[in-house]
């Protein structure tokens, strides 16, 4: 379900007339995009998510995208759907260019952050990759959906392929980064830090500002 416009004014975000942006994103790039935005100072761009767990079922992201774009389409001068493919199939960006509004480009944010050119020259198939965001909310998003916290004794079955986790860093923070170095022990591969920024998410957005 995505905000209402009620929720969006709670949160000082409300749409303010003609020229306005709509950011329509997935919500575990809600800080980095805040991050870019107020940086920049585009007070014109208004920032929407949907909920980052659809990631579990992308299947989902699509018909999401749909009815958010068709419910805030006649407030706003201009959407920008802020997911990569994300495991659609490309039925993602299909959807976007039926309904006129542009997207990220990249097969997922792990490749944006990275920069798209970057991560495709790396080809790191047995690589595992956390996010700040991912990172923040491992137990969420990995331990307990794989049912890891429950039997244990799955780890190798889910991970046995890969070789070592990647920590593509947002921010500089040593808590995290200790996370992170956790969270690659739990899953016993080999752990590697990466320093990204925002990557081509930062340059995305520039493009639409």
């Amino acid at each position: 379900m995505t905000p209402d416009d009620s929720t969006l004014r709670d949160q000082g975000l409300a749409p303010q007339g003609a020229g306005k942006v709509l950011l329509l994103a997935c919500g575990a790039l809600a800080r980095e995009i805040l991050a870019v935005k107020e940086g920049n100072g585009w007070d014109h761009m208004t920032l929407a998510c949907l909920p980052a767990i659809l990631h579990n079922t992308p299947e989902k992201i699509v018909p999401a995208v749909r009815e958010a774009v068709a419910k805030h389409k006649d407030s706003f001068d201009k959407i920008f759907v802020v997911y990569a493919d994300c495991g659609t199939g490309g039925l993602l960006k299909a959807a976007c260019d039926e309904m006129g509004v542009d997207m990220v480009d990249g097969p997922h944010c792990y490749s944006f952050y990275d920069g798209n050119a970057a991560f495709e020259a790396r080809n790191e198939v047995t690589s595992f990759y956390l996010t700040d965001f991912l990172c923040r909310q491992f137990d969420a998003f990995v331990t307990k959906p794989l049912g890891l916290d429950r039997h244990p004794e799955l780890r190798d079955m889910y991970f046995g392929n890969y070789e070592k986790l990647v920590y593509q860093a947002q921010s500089r923070d040593p808590a995290l980064e200790e996370k992170a170095k956790a969270c690659a022990k739990f899953l016993g591969l080999e752990y590697e830090y990466r320093f990204t920024g925002y990557g081509d998410l930062e340059t995305a957005l520039i493009s639409q500002a």
